[in-house]
C-alpha cells in the first residue's frame, strides 16, 4: 500500500507587542551582563514579552486563528488539535487544545496537549504525520500553542544566562494528508533522561510546594538544579546528539545528506554556538535566520524561523528545510521538510 503524502498546508504566528531590549536585560542582571555582551555573546538585541492579555492558551489560539486565515480553511475541517503550548498557562490542569478548539470553532476536532519542552513542535510534527498515515479517518491536524516561560527567569541568577533569551509568543501549523506540497519528510528524536531533573521550576510543585514565604521566590525559580553536572553532561552529549538527529532525519528523508540542506530552521542560542554549528554543517548565514530580534520563544522558534525564511526569500520552491530543536529534559530533535510542490528541487 502506498504511503500518503503529509504536508504543511500553512502556518500562523502571534507575537506580543511589548519587547525587552538588551539594555533592559543588562539592567535586570544588575549590570553583571553588559548590554554589549547581551548582544554580542548571548545574541539578543531584543525579544517579545507578554502583555497584559497574552496568556499561553490565548496566544496559541491567536496563532491558530492566524493559520486558519492564512490558509482559508474551514475550522470544521480540523480533525485533531495537538497543542504544543507550555504547562505555564492561564489555569493549571486545563486542557489547552480544547481551549483552542472552542476559540477557533473547530467543533469536529478532538485534542490533546503535548509537552516536550522546546522540542514540542518537531515532536508534534512527527506525531501528526504518523497519526495521519495510520488513521484513515484523520485528514487534517492543527498543531498550535503558546509560550511564555520567561516569566520564571531570575536575571540575577548567573547560572541562568542560557535562558535570559526566553521570550513569548504563539505558533501554529496546519498539517494535511494527501497534499502535494511542503511535505514533511524524516524526523529523528534523541532523549537523555539522566537530565530529566536538571532544570525546571524548583518551587511550586509537589516536591517543594509553595509556602506563605516562598511565593515570590517561586515565581522566579526556573533554575538549573545542578549547574555543574548539567553543563558537563551537555558539553559531552549535546552537539553529538544534535548532529546525530540531523543526519538521521536526512537519512530517513530518502538518503539525503548535510549537503542537501538549503535552510536550517534553528532555535535561538548564543551567537558563537550558532556560527559554529553553521560551519560544521557547511552552511552560511544565508542558509538560516538568527533570531537575535526575537530571542528564544521555546518550541515556537521553528514556526517563527519558517516564517522568516519564507519572508526573506531564503526558503524557496524546492528548498530542503531542516528544523532543529532541543529542550530541557533533555531532548534533541530534527525534522526535514521539502518546501513547495512535491518533486521540486531548489533553484539555488
Amino acid at each position: 500500500m502506498n504511503t500518503p503524502n503529509v504536508g504543511i498546508l500553512g502556518y500562523g504566528l502571534y507575537l506580543p507587542e511589548p519587547r525587552m531590549s538588551a539594555k533592559e536585560i543588562s539592567d535586570a542582571t544588575g549590570g553583571i551582563w553588559a548590554e554589549e555582551a547581551v548582544i554580542d555573546k548571548l545574541g539578543i538585541i531584543s525579544k517579545p514579552i507578554p502583555g497584559k492579555d497574552d496568556g499561553t492558551q490565548v496566544m496559541g489560539a491567536r496563532a491558530a486563528q492566524d493559520a486558519i486565515e492564512r490558509t482559508g480553511i474551514d475550522p470544521k475541517e480540523i480533525d485533531v488539535i495537538l497543542c504544543i503550548g507550555e504547562e505555564w498557562k492561564e489555569y493549571p490542569l486545563t486542557t489547552s487544545a480544547l481551549y483552542t478548539q472552542d476559540q477557533i470553532g473547530a467543533t469536529n476536532a478532538w485534542g490533546i496537549d503535548v509537552a516536550n519542552r522546546c522540542c514540542t513542535t518537531c515532536t508534534a510534527m512527527k506525531m501528526a504525520k504518523d497519526m495521519l498515515i495510520a488513521d484513515h479517518e484523520i485528514d487534517t491536524i492543527l498543531i498550535a500553542g503558546g509560550y511564555r516561560n520567561g516569566d520564571f527567569v531570575d536575571y540575577t541568577d548567573t547560572n541562568m544566562s542560557m535562558m535570559y533569551n526566553l521570550g513569548a509568543g504563539g505558533g501554529a501549523l496546519i498539517i494535511r494528508k494527501g497534499v502535494d506540497e511542503n511535505l514533511i519528510l524524516g524526523s529523528h528524536i534523541v532523549a537523555d533522561g539522566s537530565l530529566a531533573w536538571s532544570a525546571g521550576v524548583e518551587i511550586g510543585g509537589i516536591t517543594t510546594p509553595f509556602t506563605s514565604t516562598t511565593v515570590d521566590e517561586g515565581y522566579r525559580s526556573l533554575r538549573l538544579m545542578d549547574p555543574v553536572a548539567m553543563k558537563d553532561r551537555l558539553n559531552e552529549t549535546s552537539l553529538p546528539n544534535w548532529y546525530h538527529c540531523i543526519d538521521e532525519s536526512l537519512r530517513k528523508s530518502g538518503g539525503l545528506t548535510r549537503q542537501d540542506i538549503d535552510y536550517l530552521g534553528i532555535l535561538h542560542f548564543k551567537r558563537s554556538q550558532h556560527l559554529a554549528m553553521l560551519a560544521e554543517l557547511g552552511l552560511t548565514e544565508d542558509h538560516t535566520t538568527y533570531l537575535e530580534d526575537y530571542g528564544h520563544i521555546g518550541q515556537i522558534d521553528q514556526i517563527l524561523t519558517l516564517h522568516l525564511g519564507l519572508e526573506s526569500g531564503k526558503i524557496r520552491e524546492g528548498s530542503l528545510i531542516n528544523l532543529l530543536a532541543a529542550g530541557i529534559g533533555y531532548v534533541w530533535a530534527s525534522t526535514c521538510v521539502r518546501w513547495g510542490k512535491a518533486n521540486s528541487t531548489t533553484l539555488a
